[in-house]
């Protein structure tokens, strides 16, 4: 079982560093199973998907998501990429000019395009508040929320590593 657990986002624009932020805690901890390798993405989406041509069985991706929720508010979803046989040409087209942004939806639909995508993807998302301003900091509510979604991390990828099975 080989996981993938990615940071995304940037540091300076306030909470959308939330992912970045909470990936370096996730790296400081002695109890990630040994099968986990970190990457810290960015906002490079084409660099992710070309760390995904690695070879993974799970990929958690850590993001500020936008779910119309209470800033600060922690959500752990399963994206479902597209089949192949609905992927259309104009979608890849434009997932592959924007793909150095790492938006995790583009980044997955090329994934999947290039037939990269690990079987089982997870995102640990927490809303933001400001995702627009060039801020190093982030909102306190944010703030609040990373420890929080580091255990999430953690505990996921050691659910996913005992499971041994994708």
């Amino acid at each position: 079982m080989n996981i993938l657990i990615a940071g995304v986002g940037n540091l300076l624009r306030a909470d959308d560093g939330f992912g970045i932020r909470v990936l370096r805690l996730v790296a400081a901890s002695d109890k990630l199973p040994k099968e986990v390798k970190i990457y810290e993405a960015g906002i490079a989406g084409i660099a992710l998907v070309q760390e995904l041509m690695d070879g993974y069985d799970a990929l958690i991706i850590i993001d500020a998501i936008e779910r119309a929720a209470q800033p600060g508010t922690l959500f752990v979803v399963e994206p479902l990429p597209p089949a192949s046989e609905c992927l259309n040409g104009l979608d890849v087209h434009q997932s592959l000019v924007d793909a150095h942004y790492a938006d995790p939806s583009k980044a997955l639909l090329l994934a999947r395009a290039l037939n990269v995508c690990p079987p089982q993807v997870f995102i640990v998302g927490c809303q933001p508040e400001c995702c627009d301003e060039a801020v190093e900091l982030l909102t306190p509510s944010v703030e609040r929320a990373v420890p929080l979604a580091a255990e999430r991390v953690i505990e996921l990828a050691r659910e996913l590593a005992k499971a041994k099975v994708v």
